[in-house]
């Protein structure tokens, strides 16, 4: 199982805009692919004070190459959708795990 996390600080001004927009238009265009498996939306609970929230949105894959498919195929132009939509409103970093 592979795990594919993408966490997201959001700057609070935008994010209930934000966490509504990934949970109706974002996610359900990810999971649309066809490629992973299942999701979770986290929130961080022990956030340090910053101008934002810090969420985590979990993809699973079965496998490796179902990750590399959805990488070069449908991931750019989702982060580029997302990048428009909320540009200067939030930092994100991208984490690849190994179920073992």
């Amino acid at each position: 199982m592979i795990l594919y996390s993408v966490t997201v600080n959001i700057d609070r001004q935008v994010e209930q805009d934000w966490l509504q927009w990934m949970k109706s238009v974002h996610i359900p265009e990810v999971m649309d692919t066809g490629l992973p498996m299942s999701y979770k939306l986290l929130r961080l609970l022990t956030e340090i004070e910053n101008e934002g929230t810090t969420y985590s949105c979990q993809y699973y894959f079965q496998t490796m190459e179902d990750y590399f498919t959805y990488d070069k195929l449908h991931s750019p132009a989702l982060q580029q959708k997302h990048h428009f939509r909320f540009q200067n409103k939030y930092v994100a970093f991208r984490t690849l795990l190994e179920e073992v």
